[in-house]
């Protein structure tokens, strides 16, 4: 049954909020928006020295075995994208299963991590611009991991200049980049492993190989291929964007589902196969330049295919990344604004004001920009930079999905029913028909979601040296920033948030649009 305008506003105002943002995107937009925030053509050309460094051609396993994990998230997020169509996603999801405590906790630790993404996207250039050409090596040298990591800093500061013009312009804008972009990395990744797939060297035997890594450890392989999944673990998240953009998307509760599903499965079948072609075809499996900062998955598909036409590749792989990082940049605003209207964040009213021209955040979206730039340039002496952004940004996002997976399951076990399927006043305008749901795969669904959630946080947290480095601070730098950024979340609730509560008037629904009821007051969950 298809929804009118008229629907998505009335389900807005029945949450309490009026209409103010853009309703421009359609389906593909709302799958873009998805699938370029994961971006195998960034996070996969980034990370894949890590990957293949850290557990050689048997690293592959690691792919499906995170994708199966988080499909668990993505399964719960569908779900509550179809019940709450609201800007936000995980922040708003969190504290309608949960509580105001736990919404405010999952906001803050997203919006942080999200701020890093940003910041790790913007690392990437680095992998693929000095293997184009040497020119784009501005600093040092690229095969000393110093040099490396200070010229990715320089790149990605350049990156994200560029991302918050985009985003300060307007939504219509960025979804149409974001549209072509997705397109031209969809075209781009089909040639590439059709390309990879045709030079084929070797039977996939090769998958099995360890070259050795693990020998004489207690637990054999499995340390390696832990640590080797911290590629996949960086690449197959923020399938929730879709969510995030509801307010923005046209029928919502129908297409946001859709577009969480599609996004990471796609980019999972995508990503499986441009790995398997790739270490099927390499011309030398143990080449050291595979598991190197300055080699990995460019150097590979060099090898493979020639340096002129790998180059014309690695340029769709610099948009990519572009892409990717507009998606983070405009996911993390949206998250901002919805916060913000929510008067949870400092300086709400001007960070959730919509300049009329623009219908777009402008004041988080420069704000963001800049934190994630001064991230950069703060840690810019860092040899290990990209790894343990990557590494942080991870465990945080991964956190706030614990946030919503875990109280979603309290609240199956309490009720014995999907918790995002209880009947509000908003299910009398959508009563559910037709909607997302698993039904009885819904409670171990979840649990396994809370399960793989708890894993991946404590699995990236480990200070091994594979990631970190052998620095004391460094190794430590991701356990140690996560306490204070939980530690200094609650803090900041108990003595200020905790008082403060409220949809801001200018922009709450008008209570005759809820039904007599205040805006204000409307599905605002309990404190507990």
């Amino acid at each position: 049954m298809s929804r009118s305008p008229t629907d998505d506003t009335r389900d807005l105002a029945a949450f309490g909020y009026k209409p103010e943002l853009d309703r421009t995107l359609g389906g593909f937009s709302s799958f873009a928006a998805g699938f370029s925030y994961i971006s195998i053509l960034t996070g996969v050309f980034q990370l894949f020295y890590v990957g293949y460094g850290a557990g050689g051609p048997a690293f592959f396993w690691t792919w499906p075995a995170v994708f199966l994990g988080q499909m668990t998230a993505a399964l719960c997020f569908a779900e509550l994208a179809a019940r709450y169509p609201l800007s936000g996603g995980v922040y708003q999801w969190s504290q309608r299963t949960g509580s105001r405590a736990v919404g405010w906790m999952a906001g803050w630790v997203y919006l942080c991590g999200s701020i890093i993404s940003l910041a790790a996207v913007a690392l990437a250039p680095q992998a693929t611009l000095p293997q184009i050409s040497p020119a784009f090596q501005l600093i040092g040298d690229p095969a000393v991991k110093l040099d490396a990591a200070k010229n990715a800093v320089l790149l990605g500061c350049i990156l994200i200049v560029a991302t918050t013009v985009i985003n300060a312009i307007g939504v219509r804008l960025m979804a149409r980049i974001n549209n072509v972009g997705v397109i031209a990395e969809l075209v781009g990744v089909t040639l590439l492993i059709a390309l990879l797939a045709a030079r084929v060297r070797r039977g996939p035997a090769i998958l099995f190989e360890t070259q050795g890594h693990g020998s004489g450890q207690a637990l054999g392989y499995l340390g390696p291929f832990l640590a080797a999944a911290q590629m996949a673990s960086y690449v197959l998240y923020g399938f929730d964007t879709a969510g995030t953009l509801a307010e923005e998307t046209d029928q919502p509760r129908r297409r946001a589902p859709h577009a969480i599903l599609s996004a990471l499965g796609a980019a999972a079948v995508a990503g499986a196969l441009l790995i398997l072609c790739g270490i099927l075809a390499v011309s030398d499996p143990t080449r050291d330049e595979l598991g190197e900062i300055h080699g990995g998955l460019p150097f590979l598909v060099k090898d493979v295919l020639g340096s002129r036409l790998g180059a014309i590749f690695l340029a769709d792989v610099v948009f990519a990344v572009f892409v990717c990082a507009l998606a983070v940049h405009a996911g993390t605003v949206r998250l901002v604004f919805a916060m913000a209207r929510d008067n949870n964040l400092p300086m709400a009213h001007a960070l959730a004001h919509l300049p009329e021209r623009t219908r777009t955040p402008l004041l988080p979206v420069v704000l963001i920009g800049g934190l994630a730039a001064a991230l950069l340039i703060v840690n810019i002496n860092l040899p290990y930079v990209v790894e343990t952004l990557c590494s942080v940004a991870i465990i945080w996002v991964n956190l706030a999905y614990l946030l919503v997976t875990l109280p979603m399951l309290i609240a199956r076990l309490r009720t014995r029913r999907p918790p995002a399927q209880a009947r509000t006043e908003v299910e009398d305008i959508a009563t559910g028909e037709g909607l997302f749901s698993m039904g009885r795969l819904g409670l171990p669904v979840n649990a396994v979601a809370v399960v793989w959630g708890l894993f991946v946080i404590i699995n990236i947290s480990w200070p091994r040296p594979e990631i970190y480095g052998s620095d004391p601070w460094g190794r430590f730098a991701a356990p140690l920033s996560t306490l204070a950024l939980v530690a200094l979340g609650a803090v900041y609730y108990l003595l200020v948030q905790r008082q403060r509560e409220g949809i801001l008037a200018e922009h709450a629904a008008s209570p005759e649009r809820v039904g007599g009821r205040s805006p204000l007051l409307q599905e605002a969950p309990t404190g507990r």
